[in-house]
């Protein structure tokens, strides 16, 4: 069981700045730096460069879309970065194609292993990387569990994380990311997090499927979402209520938590990481 960052703040900043922020993590214990691929810098690359600046931390797209790229260019470029820094690189994938849900990315994957890629015998390139998938739904967790090395589940309560864990079975890996607010203001720190849930309970179709499924009603998914909703999706307030949510997410079966700080604005929050290190020790 172990714990690591989550980001989505590398988009639109200097690439030097990303690097040492990775060099921070890696400093601070975290064992695994998780980025998401977005309008900003392509992920394979983006992986490639924050394993560069480091020397243990394991780093994992979460995820990069696979309606973005070719099976074959995927299979590749993971293959090219467990070459190149062994047992560090872990590729979450998902996304949404037209038509998609579990049966493209089944085909995906079809894809992605029938590639006809020309590494060297028994190099560490022949074999790939940890391979996660972007799941919620009963289809695509099990697909996870049989086709893939596990699960990355986002915007999740614990309950979602039990549910993964039943539906997969105890061998999956299981790597779920928790967002937290650290402002000890209870009104400001919730106002932050309902703003997190609002943009993912208005434009996600998949997401509110997802709480539907967990028994969120309608009433929580409007305006933002209610108490009862975003006090479940995030944890906010202090290291204590971020050490209480992650270890419901153990008891509940995830093998990996990773942290994606909020409030920060556009900024690195850098400073986030720093108070939470301490758990992590």
């Amino acid at each position: 069981m172990t714990v690591g960052i989550w980001t989505f703040s590398f988009d639109g900043k200097e690439i030097s700045e990303v690097r040492a922020a990775a060099r921070e993590v890696e400093s601070l214990g975290f064992t695994a730096l998780w980025f998401g691929e977005y309008r900003g810098r392509e992920a394979f690359t983006q992986a490639a460069l924050l394993l560069e600046a480091t020397t243990t931390l394991a780093v994992a797209t979460g995820i990069a879309r696979y309606s973005e790229r070719s099976a074959a260019t995927a299979e590749a470029a993971g293959r090219t970065l467990a070459e190149a820094y062994p047992g560090r690189f872990t590729l979450g994938l998902g996304g949404h194609r037209s038509g998609g849900g579990a049966t493209a990315l089944q085909d995906y994957l079809d894809a992605m292993d029938a590639a006809d890629l020309d590494f060297a015998p028994g190099s560490a390139s022949g074999s790939r990387p940890r391979r996660l998938l972007a799941a919620l739904g009963p289809k695509l967790l099990k697909l996870a569990a049989t086709r893939a090395d596990g699960a990355h589940p986002y915007f999740v309560p614990p309950e979602h994380t039990a549910f993964a864990r039943e539906t997969m079975g105890p061998d999956a890996y299981l790597a779920v990311e928790q967002a937290v607010v650290l402002d000890a203001d209870p009104v400001r720190a919730r106002q932050t997090a309902r703003e997190h849930v609002a943009g993912y309970v208005r434009l996600a179709a998949h997401q509110r499927a997802n709480l539907r499924r967990l028994g969120y009603t309608e009433e929580d998914l409007s305006d933002g979402g209610s108490d009862r909703l975003v006090d479940a999706l995030v944890a906010y307030r202090n290291e204590n209520e971020v050490a209480d949510r992650i270890r419901a997410h153990f008891d509940a079966g995830a093998d990996h938590v990773c942290i994606q700080v909020l409030g920060d604005g556009p900024e690195i929050p850098v400073d986030g990481w720093r108070r939470l290190a301490p758990l992590v020790l």
